[in-house]
């Protein structure tokens, strides 16, 4: 027997309707299928989710109950409900591991992680979750125009959580905890060095061990700066700042703040 979602006039499915019993009324699966398609069509994710998902409930083992679960996680996204997508999306994997569709089913997880992720001054867990949610697609289908795409959000990922590093090394370094801020941006340089952040966390490195009196430690740190970013305003920060303690470095700046009123 087939079966269908059928709606009186005048009703509809709202986000509560998924715990309230349906009546049904038969019709073929490809009808069925193709209906909750159209709900998705009509930008009406919930009710595609609930046509999909009776899909799979009606015709566990058919070609469309595969079909219904994969489309169920994209109408899930499309409607910013990240969990109910990265869930379908694992079950997609769990029963069909070996489908040339499952590539799929891991891009949405990540980019369902992705799309979560939330501004430097708040906790990066969610970002985090979506590197190695990234990561995954990238080792497992790195051919695919996934993995392509997944490369590209890797670095703005990786980009998001040294601008995290970043900001609680200032936040310690205007409390004057030098060793703990050291810390934060030397995380920066080792883990995220190929990131945008990584020639202000070299010039902060520098004007932090200057503070604790680590001056060999500041001048190398300030080398290593100019030697990889001597067009860096950061840089000429750095050898201004070495220049002010009787140093000067072999790298001429290319590049200087301009100075106003003696302030930066």
């Amino acid at each position: 027997m087939t079966a269908a979602l059928f709606l009186p006039a005048g009703c509809s499915m709202l986000d509560g309707a998924r715990n309230e019993r349906l009546a049904y009324v038969e019709r073929p699966v490809e009808q069925l299928y193709n209906d909750a398609y159209d709900q998705l069509a009509n930008r009406s994710y919930q009710n595609a989710v609930l046509m999909f998902d009776e899909v799979e409930r009606q015709h566990p083992y058919s070609e469309w109950a595969s079909r219904a679960n994969l489309m169920a996680a994209f109408a899930s996204y499309q409607s910013n409900r990240y969990d109910e997508a990265i869930e379908a999306a694992r079950r997609y994997i769990s029963l069909h591991p070996g489908n040339d569709e499952t590539v799929y089913a891991y891009y949405l997880i990540a980019i369902s992680y992705f799309e979560r992720i939330v501004d430097v001054g708040r906790d990066q867990g969610t970002t985090e979750d979506a590197l190695a949610a990234l990561e995954d697609v990238i080792r497992r289908y790195p051919d695919t125009e996934y993995a392509a795409d997944a490369r590209l959000k890797v670095d703005m990922v990786r980009d998001q959580l040294a601008g995290k590093e970043m900001a609680i090394g200032r936040w310690y370094l205007r409390r004057n905890q030098q060793l703990a801020a050291i810390n934060r941006f030397k995380t920066v340089i080792d883990d995220y060095q190929t990131t945008s952040h990584t020639p202000e966390a070299l010039y902060r490195l520098t004007e932090a061990y200057l503070s604790v009196g680590l001056d060999s430690e500041a001048e190398k740190t300030a080398s290593v700066l100019g030697y990889n970013y001597p067009a860096s305003v950061w840089y000429g920060d750095a050898y201004d700042l070495m220049l002010d303690e009787g140093t000067s470095l072999g790298t001429k700046p290319e590049n200087r703040r301009k100075k106003i009123l003696g302030l930066f």
